[in-house]
C-alpha cells in the first residue's frame, strides 16, 4: 500500500453552532467560505461566542484528510507549523493518538485557531487565524521530509504561500511521488486563479473539488469542469453534494458516482474526509468508481457529527464495506 504524506495549515478547529447567519453579517463574513482573519477579529469571534455550544478537535484540511487515511490503516505523515503553546501541544497530541507521523516545525507565533461557524442548515463557514502554520517557508520543504512517501497531498489554503506551494510540489515530483490537491475553497481559487492553473498542469496528479471550486478554477458547470480540470491532471474529480461526484481520469470517460443519503448536522470536514476515502481506495487498487463511494460513504457517516471527524463505533462499523469496495 502507497505511502501518504500531508501538507497544510495546521490549525484547531473550535466548531460553533450559531442560531442563524446574524453572527455571520455582524462578522463581516459570507456564508459557506473560509475567511483569513487576524488576532483581533479571531478574538472577537471567539467572545462573541463562548456562550453556544462547541466542540475542539486538530483541523485543517490535509490534517482532517490525513486523520481519516489513518483511520483505515493507511500509513500516513503530516507537515505543518505549530505554536509552543497549548493549542499547539493539543494539535500534536490529537494526530498522534491516531497513528499519523508528525513532521512539525514549531514558531514562537500563536498556534492556527479557525472558528467554525455551523449555521442550522449545516452549512459551515471559516474564520480562520492562521498564526504559526502561515509561517511555513520554502526553506521548511527538503527531500528528507518526503523520503519514504508514494503520494504528497496539499490542501488549496496553503496556495497562500505561492512560494511554500511551488517548493513542495517540485520536491514531491522529483522524488517521483504523485501529487493530490483539495481546491478546499471558493474564494481561495478565485484568489490564486492563475497559479493554481499553471501548479495543476505542471504537477498535480489528483485534484479534488466541489462545484462552486471547479467553477471558479474553469468558468464551467460541474460536468464540463471535470473535463476540463482532466486536461491537466491525470484524476480529476469534480463533488456534486447529494448528486455524487463525477470522476474522469486521463484516456478514461466521465463518470458519476453516487452519493449516499445522510442526516446532515455539519458539513465540516466533508470533503476533507471524501479525500481521504478516495485516496485509500486509489492506493489500495479500487477503481476510481468505488474509490469515489467510499469517500462518499466516510463523508456521509462524518456529516452527522458535529466536527470533521466522527466516533471510533462509526469507523468500526464502516471498514468491512469499505473493504467490500476495495475487492469489489
Amino acid at each position: 500500500m502507497k505511502k501518504i504524506i500531508g501538507l497544510g495549515n495546521a490549525i484547531v478547529d473550535r466548531m460553533t453552532q450559531i442560531k442563524d447567519e446574524q453572527f455571520l453579517t455582524d462578522n463581516g463574513l459570507q456564508k459557506g467560505g473560509m475567511f483569513l482573519v487576524d488576532e483581533t477579529t479571531i478574538a472577537q469571534v471567539l467572545e462573541q461566542s463562548k456562550h453556544l455550544e462547541q466542540k475542539q478537535t486538530s483541523g485543517g484540511s490535509a490534517a482532517n484528510t490525513i486523520h481519516g487515511l489513518a483511520k483505515l490503516g493507511a500509513d500516513v505523515a503530516y507537515i505543518g507549523k505549530v505554536g509552543q503553546d497549548e493549542v499547539g501541544a493539543f494539535f500534536v497530541k490529537d494526530l498522534e493518538a491516531s497513528g499519523i507521523t508528525t513532521k512539525l516545525k514549531y514558531s514562537q507565533t500563536s498556534s492556527g485557531l479557525a472558528a467554525a461557524l455551523v449555521t442550522p442548515d449545516a452549512e459551515r463557514t471559516f474564520a480562520t487565524y492562521l498564526g504559526a502554520a502561515v509561517e511555513m517557508t520554502p526553506e521548511d520543504i527538503t527531500p528528507e521530509l518526503f523520503e519514504g512517501y508514494d503520494i504528497l497531498h496539499i490542501e488549496g489554503y496553503l496556495v497562500f504561500n505561492q512560494a511554500l506551494v511551488e517548493k513542495a510540489l517540485k520536491t514531491a515530483k522529483s522524488l517521483g511521488m504523485e501529487v493530490s490537491i483539495d481546491m478546499a475553497s471558493f474564494n481561495v481559487v478565485e484568489a490564486n486563479l492563475e497559479f493554481l492553473q499553471n501548479m495543476v498542469k505542471e504537477y498535480v496528479d489528483i485534484l479534488f473539488a466541489n462545484e462552486e471550486e471547479s467553477k471558479a478554477f474553469t468558468g464551467l458547470e460541474p460536468k464540463s469542469s471535470c473535463e476540463e480540470i482532466a486536461k491537466s491532471a491525470r484524476i480529476a474529480v469534480v463533488k456534486i453534494g447529494k448528486e455524487g461526484a463525477y470522476i474522469k481520469a486521463e484516456g478514461q470517460d466521465i463518470v458519476l458516482a453516487p452519493a449516499y443519503t445522510a442526516n446532515s448536522i455539519d458539513t465540516t470536514g466533508a470533503g476533507d474526509s471524501y479525500a481521504a476515502g478516495f485516496l485509500y481506495g486509489y492506493t489500495n487498487g479500487a477503481s476510481l468508481y468505488n474509490s469515489s463511494r467510499i469517500g462518499a460513504k466516510i463523508a456521509s457517516k462524518v456529516i452527522e457529527h458535529i466536527g470533521a471527524k466522527m466516533p471510533e463505533t462509526e469507523w468500526e462499523a464502516i471498514r468491512p464495506e469499505i473493504q467490500k469496495l476495495i475487492e469489489a
